[in-house]
């Protein structure tokens, strides 16, 4: 399995094991910087898992392996630093976000485009 299913695969783990019961009042407000970056990191991780499993998707994206899991591990370290979160808090929040990517085929192509762009910039 790949590390960045696997790291997916282990937040939504730890989360069903210890935080399935936070609701999203629980959770932390975040900026539309911290929401955007969050949301590409698991719609990485998600294509991703699409690509490995042999899911038919986009042959116009990159494959996510490296780019897309060095985005997430990023991204959820600088959350927690920045709201000064702790594990259980960033798994929720990783939750809420593939539940609403995957809510839809669509949904996670529609954010793709704007999510490369966003790795991009970042420079990894």
């Amino acid at each position: 399995m790949s590390t960045i299913s696997a790291a997916l695969a282990l937040a939504l783990t730890q989360l069903s094991a210890g935080a399935q019961g936070a609701s999203d009042t629980s959770l932390p407000d975040l900026t539309l910087e911290q929401a955007s970056a969050l949301r590409c990191s698991v719609a990485f991780g998600l294509f991703h898992k699409a690509q490995v499993s042999g899911e038919r998707v986009s042959e116009d994206y990159p494959l996510m392996a490296e780019r897309g899991r060095e985005f997430f591990v990023q991204t959820t370290a600088r959350l927690m630093d920045d709201l000064g979160a702790d594990r259980e808090t960033i798994m929720g929040l990783v939750e809420r976000e593939s539940v609403d990517l995957m809510q839809s085929p669509q949904r996670l192509d529609a954010v793709m485009p704007a999510c490369l762009l966003m790795l991009d910039a970042s420079g990894i």
